[in-house]
């Protein structure tokens, strides 16, 4: 692992309302900081989709953040009820910055959105709503917020996050999509107590569904999310 391996953080634009303008970048500093208590450097990356082998070349890793819905076409789907915001531009971004991190061998770590990207650039689907699925019980989009835990998620025996977290941790949960179909380079590490895929990892590849940024400081198990990536690195 490079002494302070850097870490780039893909990033969104507001929404309109916000105030803030739709030429400004930015997302959690929470991201940041977990990154930083682990050794890494995090540097933010705008949204420029000509710039991401430009981006891809200059880290040692990328960070998919969270953030709006997947657009369901990028999964061969329509729009259904209860689809969310997307976000075309970032969509492509992403999918630039992905494509060109992993040609170049560099790791990448989904978080929420990030695994969903991710999932759906490696040939996977996603529920576009999961209350829709009545199979799926467990409350994923919990209204006490952070650093308040959720439900508990179980990890895979020889998953990364299995060797840092054990056999199970508590979590939260802030979402409404989820993985489908899992994409054929992906496994599962980690599942909600109704059965969602909560976490992959794959070669040089590893997302969550949760958001243990949002946890570290008052739950410092959270952190292990972070350093099971950073060994992706070594």
């Amino acid at each position: 692992m490079p002494a302070r391996p850097l870490i780039g953080l893909s990033t969104s634009q507001p929404t309109e309302h916000s105030g803030l303008g739709r030429g400004f970048n930015g997302t959690s500093r929470s991201y940041a900081e977990a990154l930083e208590a682990v050794g890494g450097v995090p540097l933010l990356l705008p949204t420029l989709p000509e710039l991401a082998a430009t981006y891809a070349a200059a880290v040692d890793a990328v960070l998919l953040t969270g953030g709006v819905d997947v657009h369901p076409r990028h999964f061969g789907a329509h729009p259904v009820r209860g689809l969310g915001e997307v976000d075309e531009a970032r969509d492509a971004f992403e999918t630039a910055l992905y494509r060109e991190a992993r040609t170049l061998g560099k790791p990448v770590f989904g978080i929420c959105r990030g695994i969903q990207m991710i999932t759906v650039l490696e040939g996977g689907t996603l529920w576009q709503h999961l209350p829709d699925a009545p199979e799926f019980w467990a409350d994923h989009a919990q209204t006490s917020r952070p650093p308040t835990l959720g439900h508990e998620v179980t990890f895979v025996p020889g998953s990364a996050l299995h060797t840092q977290h054990g056999d199970a941790a508590l979590v939260n949960s802030y979402h409404h999509q989820a993985i489908d179909v899992l994409a054929p380079t992906l496994t599962a590490a980690a599942h909600a107590p109704d059965g969602v895929v909560e976490a992959v990892e794959g070669d040089g590849v590893i997302a969550v569904q949760w958001h243990p940024e949002l946890l570290f400081r008052t739950h410092p198990h959270a952190l292990g999310t972070f350093r099971a990536f950073m060994t992706l690195l070594d």
